[in-house]
């Protein structure tokens, strides 16, 4: 079937548009992302119902099956309901309450409980998916026994995964990056910098990711909570919710959730590691996580989370209530799993669509060199909002992000590339059609919406503080500046942000 070409249209942006507009606006996610799919399939078939249907078909199925294989997208889905089955047999075993009575006697406060979610992140930065879902699980049980909201920890789960990940070589999004970098300096014959040396210095100017993660800190320590955050932090203080610490077996053991999370979490690693080893020509830990197959690895790591909580759990769950538990984990899922799979159906027609080639021309004709790196900044983030994928964003914006820094100004190359990772995290943490957004929503068990709309003040001012910092770096060549001047931003925006709040309050 031959699409129509929406390639240099402004129409192009139009399915996105309407699923984002839609979603904020009715609150009903599922609604909204369909809505997007349907206009885009009609608008791609010409508005040919026949064709459309054909077009929607084809791709739904490709989601399963496709190149003569099972499609790894279904890995994930295998992924979500092992998550879910591993939580309803914590849940029914009292593991969860067990290990939240042990971590109230050396938890004091909901300050510790939001410190712990937001500091295990240092454990499980290998992956942004496997980072929400897994500290989910963990920190749940704690941040529900001292009234922490549910938005609270879905914003801490979503600002602590992708920003960390793209900072670091050693996980699933360094590596994919340093893989893309080497390219690029071998095309624009860049000798100054090794792939790996391009990025950490990248990483040293993604003022977003860094700002973001300190951000965290902030509003888990002062407790800074601003727009729809500070109403449903209100309410989970005031409400008696129906959490999972409060039900499942008296006699849960606080070994039966630390050893399973472990177990998850090893085996996950060594599946990552052992996975890209298969698939490198020579081993090194860096080729290792360039090559790995992180949605096998997933389910391998699940597989075997089941496995261990089940053997931990022998004794204290009926033999009969395994499948009862089994069942209410696979059903648990449900919702996120729809989500995610209409996220998929978007994020495909958007792409046919070209919407990011569309927003890339945005930048083209005669731009002052040191305006560059923030106006790359913004449109990076406009498109990974509008795509829902930073990952998408990265492979259309790094190249045009190159080869523009090699026309205007050379020595803004990796500032410029930088602040095209720095836009796409930021866009990609915003977006309500964003798969990393939806699970972090999933693995707080938290209104999908709620997350979306609490979270975006935080991103915003994030986001502001950084396009400053990148504006002193354009205009300067100056890394350390560009830093410190998001860094006086960021403190300026979050006093002025207290004081409203006080006045409002």
């Amino acid at each position: 079937m031959e699409l129509i070409d929406f390639s240099s249209s402004v129409w192009s942006i139009i399915p996105a548009l309407l699923a984002i507009v839609l979603a904020i606006a009715t609150r009903r996610v599922l609604v909204s992302l369909s809505a997007g799919i349907i206009v885009g399939a009609l608008m791609l078939g010409g508005w040919n119902i026949g064709s459309s249907f054909s077009y929607l078909s084809s791709n739904v199925i490709s989601l399963v099956y496709a190149d003569g294989a099972i499609n790894s997208n279904m890995n994930i889905v295998l992924f979500l309901l092992l998550l879910g089955v591993l939580t309803a047999l914590l849940t029914v075993s009292g593991s969860n309450r067990a290990f939240a009575e042990w971590a109230q006697n050396r938890i004091k406060g909901r300050r510790g409980a939001k410190l712990l979610a937001a500091s295990l992140v240092f454990v499980t930065f290998i992956d942004d998916y496997f980072h929400s879902l897994a500290v989910g699980a963990i920190a749940g049980p704690v941040t529900d026994r001292f009234k922490v909201s549910r938005a609270k920890l879905a914003y801490i789960l979503d600002s602590t995964a992708a920003p960390m990940c793209v900072l670091m070589p050693v996980s699933s999004w360094g590596a994919s990056i340093i893989a893309t970098l080497a390219g690029l300096l071998v095309t624009y014959n860049i000798t100054d910098y090794t792939p790996m040396g391009a990025f950490v210095a990248m990483s040293l100017m993604n003022y977003y990711a860094v700002f973001a993660l300190i951000m965290v800190f902030v509003v888990a320590w002062f407790s800074f909570d601003i727009g729809s955050m500070a109403r449903l932090e209100r309410a989970a203080l005031n409400e008696i919710h129906d959490e999972t610490i409060e039900t499942g077996h008296p006699n849960g053991r606080v070994f039966a959730l630390i050893v399973p999370v472990l177990v998850l979490i090893v085996a996950t690693v060594s599946a990552m590691i052992y996975t890209g080893a298969q698939a490198s020509e020579t081993f090194s830990l860096l080729s290792a996580f360039e090559n790995t197959d992180v949605n096998t690895s997933l389910v391998f790591g699940g597989t075997c989370g089941v496995l261990a909580v089940i053997l931990c759990t022998i004794g204290t769950i009926k033999t009969s209530d395994y499948p009862k538990a089994i069942w209410q984990g696979i059903i648990s899922m449900r919702g996120a799993i729809t989500i995610l799979i209409l996220a998929w159906i978007i994020s495909t027609v958007v792409s046919e669509m070209h919407t990011g080639e569309y927003l890339s021309t945005l930048v083209a004709g005669n731009i002052h060199a040191g305006f560059l790196p923030v106006i790359l900044f913004m449109l990076a983030g406009v498109m990974a909002f509008a795509t829902g994928t930073s990952w998408g964003t990265f492979g259309i914006m790094l190249p045009i992000a190159a080869a523009m820094a090699v026309k205007v100004e050379p020595s803004l190359i990796i500032p410029c590339m930088s602040a095209v990772m720095a836009g796409a995290v930021f866009g990609d943490h915003c977006s309500p059609i964003s798969d990393t957004t939806i699970l972090s929503s999933t693995g707080a068990h938290c209104n999908h919406i709620d997350h979306v709309t609490s979270q975006f003040p935080y991103a915003l001012t994030v986001a502001a503080s950084a396009a400053t910092g990148y504006l002193a770096l354009g205009m300067t060549g100056s890394a350390p500046l560009g830093f410190v001047v998001t860094g006086i931003v960021m403190v300026v925006l979050i006093l002025i942000l207290k004081d409203k709040k006080k006045a409002t309050a």
